[in-house]
């Protein structure tokens, strides 16, 4: 019950059943030769490996820590064997381009992997889950002699990377940034400053970190525009240490097996990525791929307490369930009892959509990438803009609280840490704050992604959904169709407010995710349902989860008033 179990049946069926993942996969042609056999040898491989080497590590992880000393970090026992073991494996890879040294497989088979790797062990998969992005970043917009020396290490895995942004008074406002940044004769740059909350800023795990910072040159102006991005290994190619420290590592509620580091560069020698001021376009290209990892954090996080729970409640007895009073049982498994099957229920509901809304994500990432049709790859872009936002910050919501009521499950032995469900609940609480806060990933869906073009995007988006649905007449498919009218509605209220509405939607702008992130449940819920994989969940969506839409538009309906 202690350990997380990956179940490649699950998302196999989601992917093949749900998305037709390997049809949609066949129009790209750097896919054309994948099929169902090696998709199934990829999952079973990459669920063994999860389940044998990293989920076992998770506990002691937790227990021992990372470790500071002098301003080197040793890492929990075993931390060091199992990741050289994933990247020789070749797991890092799996998305990378084959000229980079990459397998050339479809992202989404990363995203599973990833999920698995979160649900068994947060701590330990904090190192690898900016790789992609890191490799991205580079690959996009370093110099050809950086992707020389650092392109292949990153898509390999045999070399980590970091992503320093924030600074003790710069946190989501990067642009208060001032670490700076000082251009030499030769073309490299000394870079000076301090970036706090750096995770894996230092470690044992690999023979050499790649740090990417933002700073800014003395003469550039203030704010966002004036940031450039730098590369800053730890080790030069020539095997000299730069001049970056580690000052301490910080003492969290959870994740304890991933150091977050107080990283102090004292003139460091690095080198531009991409163009001067640009820094923050360069880093966003890490960012939004680094978001949808945190999405799959939070879907694989509440799968394991949903696992732990589950578990539990099947086991454990106490008195007679209602609905049973069979008087030859003094007790019956809590799983029995109406209030425990609804906790249950529900995160099965929250975890089997947030499955299909991410790997259409994932999927949707390479149709935007590898598609002919430039009409295709627009419609991709456009759906990844949207649903990556709020795939981030609706699933890492629920995995804290529904996390807790799992916890809730095993009553007061879930408050205490043998049987593990607490240290979920601890390691996702950070889930919901990095890589942007929540709040500001409501914020970036409802202006910048709907109020910028005036919903025409989203209401694009829903369009296809509503094309999707329309030969499907089940309950689920009803629901689904008149969520995405509502939304449809709202989305022309907001539209009639004109300009001057923006003030009075900033405390909404979370309830408008909301609203989009059920409505997106919804049509996940009716495509399971279409696949015969309804059951409980669908069941408890449609009950426990779906009628929070009232409460979100009424809220907005306010706000919208008050504005007029």
């Amino acid at each position: 019950m202690n350990a997380y179990q990956s179940q490649p049946e699950d998302q196999r069926f989601i992917l093949l059943n749900v998305l037709q993942a390997q049809r949609q996969l066949a129009e790209l042609p750097a896919f054309a030769d994948l099929d169902e056999d090696l998709l199934a040898q990829v999952t079973n491989e990459a669920g063994k490996f999860v389940g044998e080497v990293i989920a076992p590590l998770n506990r002691e992880g937790d227990e021992v820590g990372a470790r500071w000393k002098d301003g080197a970090v040793t890492m929990p026992p075993g931390f060091r064997d199992a990741y050289q073991a994933f990247w020789q494996a070749g797991w890092p890879a799996l998305s990378g381009a084959t000229e980079d040294g990459g397998q050339g497989l479809p992202t989404v088979l990363e995203m599973v992997l990833y999920e698995w790797l979160s649900g068994a062990n947060l701590g330990w998969t904090m190192a690898p889950g900016l790789l992609h992005g890191a490799y991205e970043c580079i690959k996009h917009h370093a110099s050809p002699e950086l992707k020389a020396s650092y392109l292949e290490k990153l898509v390999t895995g045999e070399w980590l990377a970091t992503m320093c942004l924030t600074e003790p008074h710069a946190g989501s406002d990067l642009g208060l940034a001032r670490t700076k940044a000082v251009v030499q004769s030769d073309g490299s740059y000394q870079i000076s400053g301090t970036k706090i909350f750096i995770s894996g800023g230092e470690h044992d795990l690999s023979d050499n970190i790649v740090h990417l910072v933002l700073a800014r040159l003395p003469d550039s102006p203030p704010g966002p525009k004036g940031l450039s991005l730098f590369l800053v290994p730890k080790f030069y190619p020539d095997g000299q240490r730069s001049a970056v420290v580690c000052e301490r590592i910080e003492e969290k509620m959870g994740l304890h097996g991933s150091p977050t580091c107080v990283m102090r560069f004292d003139e460091a020698r690095g080198w531009l990525v991409g163009e001067l001021g640009k820094g923050l376009n360069a880093m966003f290209l890490m960012m939004n791929a680094a978001r949808l990892h945190v999405a799959l954090q939070g879907v694989g996080l509440l799968d394991a307490a949903w696992q732990k729970a589950d578990g539990y409640a099947r086991e454990r007895r106490q008195m007679r369930a209602p609905v049973r009073q069979d008087p030859s049982q003094p007790a019956d498994p809590i799983i029995e009892h109406p209030a425990v099957q609804r906790l249950l229920d529900t995160q099965r509901a929250w975890v089997d959509a947030g499955r299909v809304l991410a790997y259409r994500t994932a999927i949707e990432l390479d149709v935007a990438k590898h598609h002919p049709d430039a009409a295709q790859r627009q419609q991709a872009n456009l759906w990844c803009a949207l649903v990556t936002p709020l795939l981030k910050a609706s699933w890492t919501d629920q995995a804290f609280h529904g996390g807790s009521d799992c916890l809730q499950v095993f009553g007061g032995h879930g408050y205490v840490r043998e049987w593990g469900i607490e240290q979920i609940v601890r390691d996702s609480r950070v889930a919901m704050i990095y890589e942007g806060t929540n709040e500001i990933q409501a914020q970036d869906l409802l202006f910048r992604k709907v109020l910028a073009d005036q919903g025409a995007g989203l209401l694009a988006t829903l369009g296809g959904l509503e094309q999707d649905l329309d030969r499907l007449d089940s309950a689920a498919a009803v629901r689904a169709r008149t969520g995405l009218q509502q939304l449809r509605e709202l989305v022309g209220l907001l539209q009639a407010g004109g300009p001057g509405v923006a003030l009075q939607l900033y405390p909404v702008a979370g309830d408008f995710l909301r609203v989009v992130t059920l409505t997106l449940m919804a049509w996940a819920w009716a495509r399971l349902d279409a696949a015969g994989a309804a059951g409980q969940g669908g069941t408890a969506f449609a009950r426990w989860v779906w009628p929070e839409l009232a409460m979100r538009q009424l809220m907005i309906r306010q706000a919208l008033g008050a504005a007029a």
